[in-house]
């Protein structure tokens, strides 16, 4: 018993410390060195940027806009003489014509001085001047009164056209997109009637597109997309008679400015321009990328037309490479991965 307490005891302690030293080196070695291993063969530790086909398709360019409808700003009318009013000819919410009489101004009108020294001098005589509307309408406002006086350049009226007017604002992106812009868009008011082409169509002058802190401070985001940001400009487009609409109703407006049938097409994403011309990066069959001119033609925000630099079946890169930002310089939506 005493050999076995001193001896055969001991010695199995040694074992079994000897047994957990072994395992913890395999642990901090061994299978630690697997598991990079592992890592380093699985497929999600290096992802391969994704590959576009460049295709042959039909492309239009509609821009979809967000706008409401607007009454047309009325029309001031001003006095062309200096005097009394002397008869009121119109009345509020009445129908006028260019022409149409308002009021009349009592001028008074001086006499020559006199020829001889001792003539007494002559009265003044007076000229009745007929103020008139400069535009057809209603009349919105007639701000005079019998026996009041008024001066040349005086604002005195406004005329109402009684038209409408539907407008949307543009982004950066939606501006470059109609450098042609048609002269109609079809125009949807919810719950209004049914699809109605508006006419005229026009775009406004853009304003800076930076942001002006308020008084004290403030705080503009620096990672903002500028391809969306609202520029100030916007598209305009008259709502035709007939048309039973309100002012201040929502309305959705879709902008076609050009189509093409069978034209190449590559995706937005892998484009970096995109007015004229840009660049895409070419796959080649071992794997390599070239960065390649290609000549741009319509998009529809998610395809764009390729008019030159490319062939059908051509392998590209899906987005543009080293970027976080949003490849998509044509309002499609969709960002770069950052490869």
């Amino acid at each position: 018993m005493g050999v076995v307490r001193t001896i055969v005891f001991p010695a199995l302690r040694l074992v079994v410390w000897a047994l957990i030293a072994v395992a913890l080196l395999w642990i901090a070695f061994v299978r630690t060195g697997q598991d990079d291993a592992d890592a380093a063969a699985s497929p999600y530790a290096v992802v391969d940027p994704p590959a576009a086909t460049v295709t042959r398709g039909d492309v239009v360019n509609t821009v979809n806009l967000q706008g409401t409808i607007e009454a047309d700003p009325a029309t001031t009318v001003k006095s062309t003489a200096a005097g009394q009013v002397g008869r009121v000819r119109a009345e509020v919410g009445q129908d006028v014509d260019k022409g149409t009489p308002l009021f009349t101004v009592v001028v008074t009108v001086d006499p020559p001085a006199p020829t001889d020294p001792a003539a007494p001098p002559a009265p003044p005589t007076t000229k009745t001047v007929t103020v008139t509307s400069t535009v057809a309408g209603t009349l919105a406002t007639l701000d005079v009164l019998a026996g009041q006086d008024v001066t040349i350049g005086a604002a005195v009226a406004t005329v109402s056209p009684g038209t409408l007017t539907v407008s949307a604002p543009l982004t950066q992106a939606q501006q470059f997109r109609l450098l042609a812009p048609p002269t109609t868009a079809q125009v949807t008011v919810p719950g209004g009637p049914g699809t109605f082409e508006c006419t005229g169509l026009r775009t406004g002058n853009p304003t800076s597109t930076q942001e002006t802190p308020p008084p004290g401070g403030g705080f503009v985001d620096p990672y903002a997309d500028p391809s969306s940001s609202m520029t100030g400009a916007t598209v305009t487009c008259a709502v035709p008679d007939g048309v039973q609409v309100f002012a201040g109703l929502t309305a959705t407006v879709d902008v076609t400015a050009g189509q093409s049938t069978g034209v190449l097409l590559a995706p937005v994403t892998a484009v970096r321009g995109s007015v004229g011309t840009g660049t895409v990066w070419t796959v080649g069959d071992d794997g390599s990328r070239t960065e390649t001119q290609v000549t741009l033609g319509l998009t529809d925000g998610q395809n764009v037309e390729i008019r030159d630099g490319l062939t059908e079946g051509q392998q590209i890169l899906q987005f543009v490479p080293n970027t976080d930002t949003p490849a998509d310089q044509f309002g499609g939506g969709m960002y770069g991965m950052g490869y």
